[in-house]
């Protein structure tokens, strides 16, 4: 379904029940960042009517998962770690070259955006299947449909604005890439790495 070239290694999961407190930390950073994108996408391309719509309900979506990770970080008495860097999205943002027009800017970022939303939604499912604890075992499945409706959602969006057959293309090839950057991930307990 959602087209990954490559998927995690089951093994991914081990790594992160050793260290519940720091995939939390990081899921939670990441959650804001989503809400940072949406939020992105209004400032930069408020023309787009529908999208401005669409990315407001993401972002108070986006914020609202914030929380409730968050939560579940406070209830097992811990504090929000830092932010860090995440290497997978840097990876993954270096792909199309920069420059070209404000559409194709746009389209870019909507791909960027869906790759991203569809490899959280397979971690997400990763561990709602394997996760040794049941209460985030089932936390992590009631996010994973939410997850998988974003990617649609920002791929849909950029075949809208784009030209379908070139857009299709530059999704293809940007899943063989992101595969190619997963090979060297999946060794951490962070959500994309």
């Amino acid at each position: 379904m959602l087209g990954l070239k490559l998927t995690t290694d089951p093994r991914w999961v081990n790594i992160v029940e050793k260290n519940i407190e720091e995939i939390l930390t990081d899921h939670a950073y990441c959650e804001q960042k989503a809400a940072s994108t949406a939020i992105s996408l209004i400032i930069s391309f408020p023309e787009y009517t529908e999208l401005v719509q669409e990315m407001t309900k993401l972002v108070k979506e986006e914020i609202s998962h914030f929380k409730m990770v968050h939560d579940k970080i406070i209830d097992r008495g811990w504090v929000l770690g830092r932010d860090r860097k995440d290497e997978y999205v840097n990876k993954l943002l270096k792909f199309f070259a920069k420059g070209g027009s404000r559409q194709t800017h746009l389209v870019h970022r909507l791909l960027y955006a869906a790759l991203i939303e569809a490899r959280s939604c397979e971690r997400f499912k990763l561990l709602s299947e394997e996760l040794e604890d049941k209460e985030l075992a089932d936390f992590y499945r009631s996010l994973m449909v939410s997850e998988a409706n974003h990617y649609t959602m920002f791929l849909n969006f950029a075949r809208k604005y784009g030209d379908r057959e070139e857009v299709d293309k530059k999704w293809q090839d940007l899943l063989t890439y992101e595969a190619e950057i997963m090979k060297d991930l999946g060794k951490k307990e962070t959500m994309h790495g």
